[in-house]
């Protein structure tokens, strides 16, 4: 049986004028140019074998939006859930923000760009990123993570209606 694939991640958040705000990565590349709601996601990535997944988490979001978070801080264990691919995601919730307003500087990838054309080109992991209050995040993000939206929401005592 082939091991099961493994990512961890961070939901960021915020306050902005009493509202509990969620930071989310648009997917770079030529396949998710044109789309939009469904297709945002946590910051996330794969672990690594024998690999802490906090660690992985903090890892992965500074490759993915450029945003350094303090292995100290205080993380809110928000538990897993699975994609409908199958991978599953463990995540921490963790306060904080853009340290310039500016939340993006992210890792790239090579892909066959026309695919057969031979040619591969460089694209961000990330092509934006940004806080959204709890109800746009529900919309912006993949179905399978808004678990994880509401058990953060639950867990700073949020409701989310801001």
């Amino acid at each position: 049986m082939a091991s099961e694939r493994v990512s961890a991640g961070l939901v960021m958040y915020r306050r902005r004028k009493g509202a509990l705000e969620i930071l989310l990565a648009h997917p770079g590349g030529p396949y998710f140019a044109r789309k939009d709601e469904g297709h945002w996601s946590i910051p996330k990535g794969e672990i690594e074998p024998g690999e802490d997944p906090l660690r992985t988490a903090i890892r992965e979001f500074e490759e993915e939006v450029g945003i350094a978070v303090d292995p100290a801080s205080e993380f809110i264990d928000l538990g897993s859930i699975r994609q409908k691919g199958g991978k599953v995601v463990h995540a921490w919730g963790v306060e904080g923000d853009c340290p310039d307003g500016h939340c993006i500087k992210s890792n790239h990838f090579s892909v066959e760009w026309p695919p057969g054309s031979g040619k591969f080109q460089q694209f961000p992991e990330v092509d934006q990123a940004g806080f959204f209050t709890l109800p746009e995040a529900k919309k912006k993000v993949k179905a399978t993570q808004i678990p994880l939206l509401e058990r953060l929401a639950s867990a700073i005592g949020d409701g989310g209606d801001g």
